[in-house]
């Protein structure tokens, strides 16, 4: 008979969010796969558990090469049990790959339901929950961040990232580029945990309140692009562009504004500008 795989949902903050069975399985498991073995010890010693199996890493530097290893367990009956620094393994985590590999063997996969980063910051955000999507991490090169925020700029489901402290103000940065500066948005940092705080705002000020400097573990929650109401060709785009700038708004501006309005890509806009500047006769 084979094992059971048991995906072991951990506190993301505060440890009496600890899920009652945690305990169990941390002590029943005979072999427990841990993102990070020092941080899975301070864990077992806050919940005063003391694990009886075989304590093993499990994280990205070792997943592929590890995962026969602990298929193999699995073949034989073993009960394993995955954990993460914080959170539901596989998301974000390591995880996927083992339970893409029990799966194939038709070895039973369960969990043990826990907190979740992603589902607590959608749900203090203030921003449409009934549909949502989750993106994960954003490269961290530029020119890749800004083409993987295009490809989702006119998503109508609430959009929910992680991203590390250092780098939040460039992506904040860049997601007012792609969704437009007025775009709501919520910045979720240490939930949970002592110094929790959720910042709500327009993704233009939140990007120049992240230019100070911002620490802690963060979720970005971003609301959806609004419905455009109507189909808008590109000489329509060009002609409301070109309204806002005789009113005495600058180029980029009026930009950003009619991608907002029609719920575009500011690229779109731009490169309709662009295309009706360059067809227009010379001037005499």
């Amino acid at each position: 008979m084979t094992g059971t795989l048991v995906l072991a949902g951990t506190p993301i903050g505060d440890i009496a969010d600890a899920p009652p069975r945690l305990t169990a399985e941390l002590a029943g498991a005979d072999v427990i796969a841990a993102e990070d073995t020092r941080r899975l010890r301070r864990l077992t010693q806050a919940l005063d558990v003391q694990p009886s199996g075989r304590v093993v890493s499990y994280f990205e530097g070792n997943e592929s090469a590890r995962t026969p290893e602990l298929v193999e367990a699995l073949v034989g009956g073993a009960r394993v049990l995955l954990v993460t620094d914080a959170g539901m393994p596989s998301v974000s985590d390591p995880g996927y790959r083992l339970v893409a590999a029990a799966v194939a063997k038709d070895i039973k996969v369960t969990a043990v339901p826990g907190p979740s980063a992603v589902l607590t910051a959608l749900a203090l955000s203030g921003l449409p929950v009934d549909r949502f999507c989750f993106e994960g991490f954003l490269p961290r090169k530029a020119g890749e961040r800004l083409s993987r925020l295009r490809e989702v700029a006119g998503e109508r489901r609430t959009l929910v990232y992680f991203e590390a402290p250092h780098r939040l103000d460039d992506t904040l940065a860049a997601m007012a580029e792609v969704f437009g500066t007025q775009r709501r948005a919520a910045v979720c940092r240490e939930l949970t945990k002592t110094y929790e705080e959720v910042k709500r705002g327009p993704l233009g000020e939140l990007a120049a309140w992240a230019a100070e400097g911002v620490r802690g573990e963060i979720t970005v929650v971003v609301e959806g692009a609004p419905e455009t109401v109507e189909s808008l060709d590109a000489e329509e785009l060009v002609r409301r562009v070109r309204v806002r700038e005789e009113a005495g708004e600058r180029r980029k501006e009026a930009i950003a504004a009619v991608a907002a309005d029609a719920g575009l890509p500011k690229r779109e806009v731009f490169d309709a500008v662009v295309a009706a500047k360059n067809a227009a006769p010379p001037s005499a």
